[in-house]
């Protein structure tokens, strides 16, 4: 980054402070997670038609993790609960992607 820009970048935060210019502006929504019981959880893996050894690989955990997920002992944390989300919207994603071949 020049020293130019981040001249231009404080100048712009002045005159937003000042109130002569408009602050750009995004909105995010975020889904939030949702918590997948163990059924939910071997169902998924079901209709993928995957072992717990192929499913924990997916996810990038270990088989004894998904057996504890399955067996409702843990539950999945952030980025798993998010690719089981993507995987229920889209029984495909794995194979559209060539993370899963078949």
């Amino acid at each position: 980054m020049s020293t130019k820009s981040i001249l231009k970048g404080l100048d712009e935060a002045v005159q937003i402070s000042e109130g002569k210019l408009e602050a750009r502006s995004n909105i995010l929504s975020i889904t939030p997670l949702h918590d997948y019981n163990n059924y939910e959880i071997k169902n998924i893996r079901t209709k993928l038609n995957v072992t717990q050894v192929a499913f924990a690989a997916l996810l990038g955990v270990s088989k004894k993790t998904v057996e504890a997920w399955e067996k409702g002992t843990n539950s999945p944390n952030g980025p798993a609960r998010r690719i089981l989300e993507l995987l229920c919207a889209d029984n495909d994603l794995m194979t559209k992607y060539h993370i899963l071949n078949r």
